[in-house]
């Protein structure tokens, strides 16, 4: 097993001790980067790979690799899915799907598009830029708008097909991406239905941590040593990775990382992009991390209304809160839907727990002709 290389942050080193800044800048908290502060109350003993299907493939679908560029003339790379007997004369509804914070769309974003194309959907899973087989340097970078506009520049090129419907497109964001494609659909009314799955809002995640437990303090120490490393950066220094995760377990890794370890760190879902390194996989640079800070997904949520929204969350999942802020703050129609017995991580690769026909019920009813 390959030992883990902790950031070395000089900031954090003068404002703080060792421990607290393991803490503050999450070290080993994968998908949300923002800190290991939480409230393990929803974690549970569960049996985290039963059912688990990451690599999913299909006789039923036609994979075709593609790419499009965004506003921003920056190249995403996605995976087209067809189902093998689409009528290319005739016009289908389509839907888009992102992947969790720091993944790409070889995790769960693969499996859900490959799982829609097979209820008859045209589905495109998307590596967000800066991650995966998509453009933009530095690596890993955070960037929330131009995630957004990753999901915008996905429906235009979904729209650009003639077999595609234009007023018939959805989309799906697992964990981070439920939040980024809700910040496109605010502004992107081409986005005709919503669903996210295992959401985080990643701007809370990073302002406050899970169930608030971060202070503004800490915060702002967070956000100075962020600031340091840009100096270091600007001045020739390496780049530094915060959050993402463990590299190996031990006795005092706790259970919110050991779920993302279990899918991240093993075959069950393990996987490093061409001309990435698996030190850094999943982990966002610390000096762009705290754009997240500025990241108020949930604002304005009631202006997506009346288009749909479905969340979709697991009744054990440590991240919850945000599937019920959302749910909460959003105008109908929207539903929200408790999967039973399930924590965050299950809803990324189990199929046996992973509400498929719910989606594909919600996208038939709302992506109508």
């Amino acid at each position: 097993m390959t030992e883990q290389r902790e950031p070395n942050i000089p900031a954090f080193d003068r404002a703080i001790d060792r421990r607290q800044m393991l803490k503050l800048t999450g070290v080993g908290v994968a998908a949300l980067g923002a800190a290991s502060f939480f409230d393990t109350q929803f974690v549970k003993a569960l049996d985290m790979s039963n059912g688990a299907n990451n690599f999913y493939t299909s006789d039923k679908v036609t994979l075709q690799k593609v790419s499009y560029k965004t506003q921003y003339q920056m190249n995403v790379a996605g995976n087209l899915y067809l189902p093998n007997d689409l009528d290319r004369a005739v016009e289908h509804p389509a839907i888009i799907v992102g992947h969790p914070m720091g993944a790409v769309k070889e995790q769960s974003a693969n499996l859900y598009a490959t799982k829609m194309a097979e209820q008859g959907f045209v589905a495109m899973s998307i590596d967000l830029p800066f991650w995966g087989s998509s453009e933009g340097q530095s690596r890993n970078l955070v960037s929330p708008d131009i995630y957004a506009e990753a999901f915008s520049a996905g429906v235009d090129f979904l729209g650009s097909q003639d077999y595609v419907d234009r007023q018939r497109i959805g989309g799906i964001g697992v964990c981070g991406s439920g939040s980024f494609i809700i910040s496109a659909a605010k502004i992107d009314p081409r986005i005709k239905a919503i669903a996210t799955v295992s959401m985080y809002d990643m701007g809370a995640a990073f302002r406050d941590a899970l169930n608030k437990s971060q202070t503004v303090e800490q915060r702002k120490q967070f956000i100075a040593a962020a600031a340091e490393q840009r100096w270091s950066e600007f001045d020739g220094g390496d780049i530094q990775y915060v959050g993402g995760t463990v590299l190996e377990l031990t006795a005092d890794t706790d259970p919110v990382q050991r779920e993302f370890y279990d899918f991240y760190r093993t075959s069950r879902g393990e996987f490093t992009p061409e001309g990435a390194t698996g030190q850094t996989t999943t982990k966002p640079t610390l000096a762009s991390s705290v754009k997240f800070m500025n990241f108020y997904p949930f604002n304005d949520i009631e202006t997506i209304s009346p288009r749909p929204m479905l969340f979709v969350s697991g009744d054990q999942a440590h991240s919850k809160e945000f599937s019920q802020n959302a749910y909460d703050r959003a105008s109908e129609p929207k539903e929200l839907v408790w999967i039973a017995g399930a924590g965050h991580v299950d809803l990324y690769d189990r199929v046996d727990l992973i509400p498929f026909e719910k989606l594909g019920s919600f996208f038939d009813q709302h992506l109508t002709a």
